[in-house]
């Protein structure tokens, strides 16, 4: 009995019309590492990403001018809603999405997503007016539900010692993408005031200053859609698919090794403390990376007599540009060792860890200027990023591992569904927090912007904690 229960697991059966299980057959012929898969991912996740934090560098000015905010401090806290729009609509989404791409296929949910980019981060930059730049936002979270599918299809297109270099390819992509989407916003926006020689202030960019970078994002957006059209379905669309997975989880750990046991049914995802323990911390750092992402470029701007460094777009833009390519030889080069060393888990712990010193000198390096400034705060921002993007690349793995591929894709669009909400709280709430730290300038304790970090601190110790067990548990 026990040498029938093992004899499926040696062999496989390729239906010809079930896209899935031609994709299975392209990776048992590859060899090497799949180099154009990774970068398809790459700039599928990358388009999806730009354009949710590209608006930090110049939201400050765009509330400015819609005249909404009564006083300088106000801007903060208006700012913060229209940066939590996205993700409330994703919020509302993600998981709709997710159930979508289990029953149709991963691939239409990229191709709406990324289509969804091209037309309502366009109409974001044509906003006149505070609440055309809510709804804009908004329309954009709900029908951009690409994140938690492509973590599914990463699983699915790469082969098994290949995965993890797949998800990492993908927190590497979001996390660039919300890297030099900034930088994007901040070299582009307002261009007649920058480049005069190439826009005058009576010209289209000039009655609209903050297009530029919103039709630039797009149109790399519309090329990755039209794209996406040749991408490889990797779902299967025949029942012997979830039996075989039933076999499998029988007889194999997900590492791959044998073990003892019995079929397992579908459970429900609820009652899957691997994954909810994890999506749970995930949340955790999502509030805290997106509030923190938000909290960076209206501090960078803000001015001096507020406790910000009154950089200018194009300054934080700068400092954006070298963080993401510290961040892209970094994961490449570094994270894939060091997960072999640590495993995630470790490395979450290790990694949240120091963020806390790192994150609590930022009012310190305020009094800087010239040089010294422009070395410490890149370095800074550098180490930042590259810590929460660790962080974040161990627990998609960790989301993914806890699933089969039936699953997967509804897993991740709760994940997501989850994830979103926490963003969307994090930039309101950064904003607003923000706003009232920069009023508290003479206060005893915490002063200014310390206080803001100092709160952001206190979001990543809670997620450090939730880290250790019986609260995370590995499948």
């Amino acid at each position: 009995m026990g040498e029938w229960g093992k004899e499926p697991l040696l062999k496989k059966v390729y239906y010809e019309n079930c896209p899935g299980c031609k994709v299975e057959l392209l990776k048992e012929n590859q060899h090497g590492i799949p180099f154009k898969r990774l970068l398809t991912i790459w700039v599928i996740v990358l388009s999806s990403a730009l354009p949710i934090s590209s608006l930090f560098p110049f939201l400050y000015f765009m509330i400015r001018d819609f005249h909404i905010a009564k006083t300088e401090e106000d801007i903060g806290y208006y700012a913060g809603f229209v940066g939590s729009t996205f993700m409330l609509g994703r919020a509302l989404t993600s998981f709709f999405w997710g159930v979508f791409a289990d029953r149709y296929g991963r691939k239409p949910v990229i191709v709406v997503g990324t289509m969804a980019v091209v037309i309502f981060n366009t109409l974001f930059g044509l906003s006149v007016n505070f609440w055309m730049a809510i709804s804009t936002r908004f329309l954009l979270g709900c029908l951009n539900g690409v994140l938690g599918p492509i973590k599914a299809y990463a699983c699915e297109i790469f082969p098994d010692e290949y995965q993890a270099l797949g998800l990492s390819t993908i927190a590497t992509a979001w996390s660039i993408g919300l890297i030099i989407g900034p930088a994007v916003g901040g070299f582009l926006a307002q261009p007649a005031e920058k480049y005069p020689s190439l826009f005058s202030k009576g010209s289209f960019f000039g009655r609209f200053p903050y297009f530029l970078p919103c039709l630039c994002i797009s149109a790399f957006a519309m090329v990755v859609a039209i794209g996406s059209f040749w991408l490889p379905e990797s779902l299967h669309n025949h029942e012997e698919a979830k039996s075989l997975k039933a076999l499998e989880g029988a007889t194999r750990s997900p590492n791959g090794k044998e073990v003892e046991g019995t079929p397992t049914p579908s459970k429900s995802l609820i009652k899957n403390w691997p994954l909810m323990s994890s999506i749970i911390v995930y949340c955790i750092f999502s509030l805290h990376d997106m509030a923190y992402t938000e909290i960076f470029s209206l501090w960078a701007v803000s001015p001096r007599k507020l406790g910000g460094l009154s950089y200018t777009t194009d300054s934080v833009g700068e400092v954006l540009s070298v963080t993401g390519v510290g961040l892209v030889i970094f994961q490449l080069f570094v994270y894939p060792r060091m997960d072999k060393l640590f495993g995630p888990i470790l490395l979450a712990r290790i990694c949240g860890v120091l963020s806390v010193p790192l994150l609590q000198s930022y009012p310190y390096i305020a009094p800087l200027s010239g040089l010294s400034l422009t070395l410490v705060l890149n370095a800074a921002s550098i180490a930042k990023n590259v810590l929460s993007t660790t962080i974040i690349t161990g627990l998609f793995v960790l989301q993914n591992r806890a699933v089969d591929q039936d699953q997967r894709g509804t897993a991740n669009g709760l994940a997501m569904t989850s994830m979103s909400v926490f963003k969307a709280i994090g930039p309101a709430v950064g904003g607003a927090l923000l706003s009232w730290a920069e009023k508290r300038q003479h206060a005893s304790f915490l002063s200014g912007s310390a206080m803001i970090f100092f709160l952001l601190n206190i979001v990543e110790v809670v997620g450090i904690l939730f880290t250790f067990k019986p609260f995370l548990v590995e499948r």
